[in-house]
């Protein structure tokens, strides 16, 4: 099947409730084309080495997401277009992210990622320190960014009631998190979780963005990373 007749395939399954966000790692500007020229706009990186070169070689309006793992020093690469970071995982990262932003004027959107698979290999926060982040006078004190929500990966398993308890936990957490009074600059509006392993699931369970890169583009391209 074609890019297009799999985002359609991909986009026929997800309620109006969810986001798409097709995942671009390691694949070239003329697969992410095929995909723009069918319709979609909102495309996620893992590489912020990655991102910035297709940033600059497809059309303006697409809506960049950065969902890999962000180290501070390449914030100031993605903070002038980024459309959300997904990945923020630390109180230390939030605030380059803000420094950054008010260092070029512009108020950058960000998820927090929580860690609810079982292997230690994957990043986020935990649920304490999710709250106690939210809670921090340093957030409360950010100007330039604003936290739509949470992210999260679950586990690399065959198991499909494991990976559906890890989602069903994090939108947990996000209703909790809803209901509590939160800073001026926090709007928990956004869950992002599932992947084209475990997508059907984490829509079951509450998801209104999901990321998918080869339920559309096929296997990963390494020679092009």
């Amino acid at each position: 099947m074609s890019i297009a007749a799999n985002l359609q395939t991909v986009l026929s399954e997800l309620p109006p409730t969810c986001n798409l966000i097709a995942v671009t790692k390691t694949h070239p500007v003329e697969k992410i084309r095929e995909a723009y020229d069918a319709g979609q706009r909102l495309f996620g990186e893992n590489k912020v080495q990655e991102l910035v070169p297709k940033f600059n070689a497809l059309p303006q309006d697409i809506q960049w997401h950065l969902i890999g793992h962000l180290q501070t020093n390449k914030v100031k690469y993605i903070a002038p277009f980024v459309s959300l970071i997904h990945s923020v995982d630390s109180l230390r990262l939030l605030e380059e992210v803000n420094r950054q932003g008010h260092r070029i004027g512009r108020n950058i959107r960000c998820l927090l990622q929580v860690h609810i698979a079982s292997e230690e290999t994957k990043f986020g926060l935990s649920e304490e320190e999710v709250f106690q982040l939210l809670s921090s006078r340093l957030l409360m004190a950010m100007d330039h960014v604003t936290v739509m929500g949470l992210m999260g990966m679950a586990t690399l398993t065959d198991q499909r009631e494991k990976i559906r308890g890890e989602f069903r936990s994090l939108r947990s957490l996000f209703t909790k998190i809803r209901g509590m009074t939160l800073p001026v600059n926090v709007s928990m509006k956004e869950l992002s979780m599932g992947m084209s392993s475990d997508y059907d699931i984490a829509i079951e369970e509450g998801s209104t963005m999901v990321r998918i890169g080869s339920a559309i583009f096929g296997d990963r391209d390494y020679q092009n990373k």
